[in-house]
């Protein structure tokens, strides 16, 4: 397999000449691309898709690949696309994953009527359109293969896991994976997740029987939600802090317990998410004990959904890649309590990174780029600065 040392030793330039040039080339046809881009996530964000429901969105993202000459495959896991690109030199195989589905009406913050793209899949997509527009393009001169997979069904955490069980790398088995979501940053700038990533979660029920059932579930209810160290944002400055706290190591989210709880006459069902991880054996002993003391018991269903923890190594391996090609990088040092990601089920079988892409504007607001918020617009701007920065990764890990 040929890096990029060797690959400057055999076309006789100094290995930073040759990142540069490759860079440029990217460059040049984004320049190119870029406008039609934003068209294709403006037809996305015109007609969304709730989770398992993207098949309008899966046949425009196959059509566009389809047209380029890529390996495409549809189906996979629900609603799934698998397109490859095959560079002309030997080298690595990569994966890079962008999910499609829109946020359903209930996972609106202050809720909906209808799915909407509130949580920045379209961009995503179009980002990974992008990409692989622009890798089948260079291809002569791309090393390896790179696979992308675009995922539906994310916000329900099921769209992973289905193209798993789909064999999705039955194709062309990558030795790891990358994925970006749009985050609060800057547009123009990205950042990365060393050892944290997203929460996992976790879910049960208590039936309670008997006089004053309902009253008593509404209690019970009450205290599973007091349980939480952290609440949801309400407003920009809720925002501003917790900006400010996932950037501080070792600061006020480096341990959390989120829990949700809702009652419905004698039935309480609640949700829970906790960093790190093992914590969920003493959030599940404090539940069931307050059930207890109301005369019930908690059931949970299955374990918990795993946490997404982006491995240190690669995530610190882009930023110095990032960094020296001239891209805008911060370090994210905990989770954002509040979200999960099924990208955990892909890392928990290779290893790989999962990037911040900054679209909040020039002087906006901080609410119009956290995701699920009604007011969420994020900059278009980000589509360019998502496919520039992972097209160049992207390359470079096939040529690794």
């Amino acid at each position: 397999m040929l890096g990029s040392a060797a690959v400057a030793a055999a076309v006789g330039l100094p290995t930073h000449a040759v990142a540069a040039l490759r860079r440029n080339m990217i460059e040049a046809e984004v320049d190119r691309l870029e406008g039609d881009l934003i068209a294709f996530r403006r037809d996305l964000h015109a007609n969304p898709e709730g989770p398992g429901e993207e098949s309008r969105t899966a046949a425009r993202v196959a059509e566009r690949l389809t047209a380029a000459g890529l390996s495409v495959t549809t189906g996979v896991g629900g609603h799934g696309v698998v397109a490859v690109v095959r560079g002309r030199h030997r080298g690595r195989t990569v994966a890079y994953r962008a999910d499609m589905d829109a946020v359903p009406a209930g996972d609106q913050i202050g809720g909906g009527t209808a799915p909407l793209h509130l949580c920045g899949h379209d961009i995503h997509t179009t980002v990974g359109v992008g990409a692989a527009l622009v890798l089948s393009r260079l291809r002569h001169r791309l090393h390896g293969t790179v696979v992308f997979v675009f995922q539906p069904a994310e916000e329900t955490l099921t769209g992973a896991r289905a193209m798993l069980d789909a064999g999705v790398f039955g194709i062309a088995r990558p030795e790891e994976i990358h994925a970006l979501h749009c985050g609060l940053l800057p547009v123009g700038m990205f950042g990365i997740n060393p050892g944290s990533g997203l929460p996992g979660q976790d879910r049960g029920t208590v039936v309670l029987d008997g006089e004053g059932a309902a009253e008593r579930a509404e209690r019970l209810s009450a205290d599973i939600a007091a349980l939480a160290t952290v609440s949801v944002p309400k407003d920009a400055a809720d925002l501003e802090r917790l900006v400010e706290d996932l950037q501080v190591e070792d600061g006020p989210l480096a341990e959390f317990v989120y829990t949700r709880a809702s009652a419905e006459e004698g039935t309480v069902s609640f949700a829970s998410r906790c960093w790190p991880e093992d914590r969920y054996t003493e959030v599940r002993a404090d539940i069931d004990a307050l059930a207890r003391s109301y005369g019930g018991s908690a059931v949970f269903p299955q374990d918990p959904f795993p946490a997404m923890v982006c491995p240190a190594p690669e995530a610190y391996g882009l930023k110095r890649f990032l960094d020296r090609s001239g891209f805008g990088t911060g370090v994210v040092h905990a989770p954002i309590p509040f979200s999960g990601e099924d990208f955990a089920l892909f890392l928990d079988e290779l290893p790989g990174t999962y990037t911040y892409l900054g679209v909040r504007s020039p002087g906006a607001d901080v609410t119009t780029s956290y995701p699920h918020f009604p007011t969420f617009d994020p900059d278009e701007a980000a589509i360019g600065h998502g496919v520039r920065a992972m097209s160049a990764w992207l390359s470079e890990r096939t040529a690794c």
